[in-house]
């Protein structure tokens, strides 16, 4: 079994900056892709950031330019740090991860959500 743990949300102005981490635990034989998604009250949840376990990277078109996600593979951990954070960034954020526990089983596994208000 695998879980995901985020951190580093909160409450924070219009302009500051937020690092969220997400470290993976458990039965890991490897990570492949993690990522970041976020969703608010009534709406689905969308893809903010990716990143594969060689590095390459792809955004939301709304955060390109302020968000910047990376990963250390040696700790199983996936960072977002969000800049120049706006009150339409507020949202329950979610880190994702797509894991193989052996060599031919891969699945899904999602944290728990950590909850990000920009307000001023």
């Amino acid at each position: 079994q695998v879980q995901l743990v985020e951190s580093g949300g909160g409450l924070v102005q219009p302009g500051r900056s937020l690092r969220l981490s997400c470290a993976a635990s458990g039965s890991i034989f490897s990570i492949n892709t993690m990522g970041w998604y976020r969703q608010t009250p009534g709406n689905r949840r969308e893809l903010v950031a990716v990143i594969s376990s060689g590095g390459s990277t792809n955004y939301a078109d709304s955060v390109k330019g302020r968000f910047t996600i990376s990963r250390n593979n040696a700790k199983n951990t996936v960072y977002l740090q969000m800049n120049s954070l706006k009150s339409e960034d507020t949202a329950v954020y979610y880190c994702n991860a797509l894991v193989a526990t052996m060599e031919i089983y891969v699945h899904d596994y999602w944290g728990q959500g950590t909850q990000v208000t920009v307000s001023s």
